[in-house]
């Protein structure tokens, strides 16, 4: 289907409503800044909308539907009601995060849609136009002709207007832990990928990808589409038609049930979003995502703290130490909890992450059923968990509780009020929780709405008892931290663990400088940077970390995230010159900057303190090494800093010699350039300190 060409006049915020020929009937929204226009209209009775960018088509038309259980489908058949414009300009502030305020400026369309006949159901549709993107979702009113949807399939539709460049993982129904690929729209093949020696989880039923996923078009224009506000509805893949370059929504289901989403009215879906920007740093400077989040729910969030953190984690990686105390190599003992105390005291580290502390390890994984197995309120007895949290008391060291799962979420349904009452008791206000494995009850998968509903009620319970969650093995981050501020980070994606354990090489060089235009899209990450023994030597033979030590310093600032660990077993970080900059790195936010970058290659980003005048700039990049020339004219004139540059050393390399690095310090201010060289698989980690 092409557009018909139309002649019309839109002045200041109005609406195009113009009849056409065979009854279209055509509306337009534009962003505030007239830069994107969405047009909407009926051909035949079915929904249809485009996007055009500095007046270019950058989606072609594309069908709106759904697929029922219960009842005919959402298609051809509709009639407008009525339309209604309504802008928006307003700011927030996040209580922690990449930035303090959020401007929230939008135009937005909405669209009260009646079928023709009988039995007459209503449904509208809510289209938001951005800056930086659109949103948009199906909204079900109340209503006599419908009263609960079992939704079989949702068929919305996004057709590109060419083979544009993409960054892309499968669209797995239970993980998100795969390396991104970069081809061709017309070259993604999700199904090759099935039964990864590495992801013994894995399930990908289809041609397709999850979200967020990143484009680049011939012109240069960047695109990336996800979705915002997944509230008690199945997670969203993208299936890809790689003849007709499309993408139409497929819903992640359950074998438990022949329905994917069920919700009973009223109710509206997640938003689905376009994010659209000319640099590509510009998509990571977008707030589209949490800004078609609702406000915050459930206030103020103080008792959690942004800050670094030592663990009892990467020791289980390296196999130095287990989780489960038969083995004889147990971690969590009180006594290494006390030593990693101690040191993270010692160095501005916030808070320490002991895992394998609670009974249950010996049979958390490889066995069919695994339900009852985790106790989390018990630790084991070499493990005095009321001791620890005195002595990091003590210390002004905050310990952060491990929930692991192994994917039996029933449960811990079953402990949550329990297990978060005890960390209230003890003063314990963040959690680490996991899902490893294929879920029980059989049948049901991460990314479901089963699931999803699952994740939310584990964020309620935390909002009760004053606990801050960090998700491993998650549903995908689509703004809800806004909504609810103790979601403070999360996986989803391929970790650093990888690098110690994968037999595919671990992740390449190139894998963070996707990441940043990609999964970090959704939201903050925890990825454990850090690592300074890149040979893992003598733990690890055949594996290592495919960056730079400096690459790892600057992942503090490149990735976005209010708890970063400090992973490396801790003799590695004693007396060594580079550590400096993971003591004097903060973790929170007053605003963010990208300097420089582009998928899949490099990325530079700034970012000022929030407390301080100080700013932070990391710089990495991929298997290229590369020579940056920045300006710090974002800087407070007038005011003098020391620059504090660690970078790679002359003959750095990410394989031959990764742990090449130099310090240079000088004097600066918001009229000075710095210089400097990235290395292959290189980084450059820079303090900026008031003076």
């Amino acid at each position: 289907m092409k557009f018909k060409s139309i002649l019309c006049l839109v002045a200041g915020l109005a609406i195009l409503l113009a009849s056409c020929a065979k009854g279209e009937f055509v509306k337009n929204v534009n962003s505030p800044d007239g830069k994107i226009s969405l047009q909407f209209y009926l051909e035949e009775g079915q929904s249809t909308y485009g996007v055009s960018f500095n007046g270019k088509p950058i989606i072609e038309p594309s069908k709106l539907g759904f697929d029922f259980q219960n009842m005919p489908s959402i298609d051809k058949g509709w009639k407008i009601a009525s339309t209604q414009l309504l802008p928006g300009n307003s700011t927030w502030e996040m209580q922690w995060g990449e930035k303090r305020v959020v401007k929230d400026h939008f135009n937005q369309l909405i669209v009260k849609l009646e079928e023709e006949n009988a039995p007459n159901r209503k449904m509208n549709l809510v289209f938001k136009a951005y800056n930086d993107g659109i949103g948009f979702r199906y909204e079900f009113p109340e209503q006599e002709a419908m009263k609960e949807l079992l939704i079989a399939e949702e068929n919305t539709e996004f057709n590109l207007t060419g083979d544009h460049k993409v960054w892309w993982i499968p669209g797995d129904w239970d993980i998100y832990e795969h390396l991104y690929h970069t081809t061709k729209f017309s070259e993604i093949d999700a199904t090759k990928l099935r039964g990864h020696a590495s992801l013994a989880q894995t399930s990908i039923p289809n041609n397709a990808v999850n979200t967020p996923v990143s484009m680049k078009t011939e012109e240069g224009i960047y695109l990336s589409f996800h979705e915002a506000n997944l509230t008690d509805y199945s997670g969203m893949t993208l299936k890809v038609d790689t003849t007709n370059m499309k993408m139409v929504s497929t819903l992640v289901g359950s074998e438990r049930t022949k329905y994917k989403v069920k919700r009973s009215l009223p109710f509206h879906t997640p938003w689905r979003t376009i994010q659209i920007a000319e640099k590509a740093g510009d998509l990571i400077q977008s707030d589209l995502i949490v800004n078609l989040n609702e406000p915050n729910k459930i206030g103020d969030v103080s008792y959690f703290k942004p800050m670094k953190y030592v663990g009892i984690w990467w020791d289980m990686h390296l196999g130095t130490k287990t989780w489960d105390k038969a083995s004889g190599k147990h971690g969590a003992t009180t006594e290494y909890a006390k030593e990693l105390i101690d040191f993270a005291s010692e160095n501005n580290i916030g808070g320490i992450l002991v895992e394998g502390w609670n009974t249950g390890w010996e049979h958390w994984i490889g066995f069919e059923d695994r339900e009852g197995v985790f106790d989390f309120v018990t630790a084991y007895d070499d493990y005095n968990l009321p001791e620890v949290v005195r002595y990091g008391k003590e210390k002004g060291v905050e310990l952060i509780m491990h929930h692991e799962t192994s994917a039996a979420p029933r449960t811990y349904d079953q402990q949550l009020d329990t297990a978060y009452h005890l960390m209230n008791k003890l003063g314990i206000h963040s959690v680490k929780t996991g899902y490893v494995g294929k879920l029980i009850p059989k049948g049901e998968y991460h990314h479901g709405q089963w699931m999803v509903n699952h994740y939310r009620r584990a964020l309620e319970m935390g909002a009760k008892y004053k606990v801050a969650i960090n998700a491993h093995e998650p549903i995908k981050a689509t703004g809800l931290r806004r909504t609810y501020p103790n979601a403070i980070s999360r996986e989803g994606l391929r970790g650093q663990e990888f690098n110690a354990w994968s037999s595919d090489g671990g992740n390449p060089a190139e894998h963070l400088p996707i990441v940043a235009f990609t999964r970090m899209l959704a939201g903050p990450i925890d990825y454990t940077p850090g690592v300074f023994n890149i040979k893992l030597k003598p733990h690890k033979a055949n594996n290592q970390v495919n960056t730079t030590l400096a690459h790892q310093l600057a992942l503090y600032v490149v990735l976005n995230s209010p708890i970063q660990m400090v992973p490396d077993l801790i003799e590695n970080y004693k007396g060594h010159p580079a550590f400096q900059f993971i003591r004097d790195v903060v973790v929170n936010w007053e605003q963010t900057k990208v300097l420089n970058g582009e998928i899949g290659d490099f990325v530079t980003i700034a970012r000022k303190d929030r407390n301080s005048e100080n700013w932070f700039i990391g710089s990495i990049t991929d298997e290229n090494a590369r020579d940056m020339n920045l300006s710090l004219d974002f800087l407070t004139k007038g005011k003098k800093y020391k620059a504090t540059l660690y970078l790679d050393g002359k003959n750095a390399h990410w394989d031959k010699n990764p742990t090449a690095f130099q310090i240079i310090k000088k004097e600066v201010d918001s009229t000075s350039k710095l210089e400097f060289h990235l290395a292959e698989g290189g980084g450059a980690a820079i303090s900026l300190i008031e003076l």
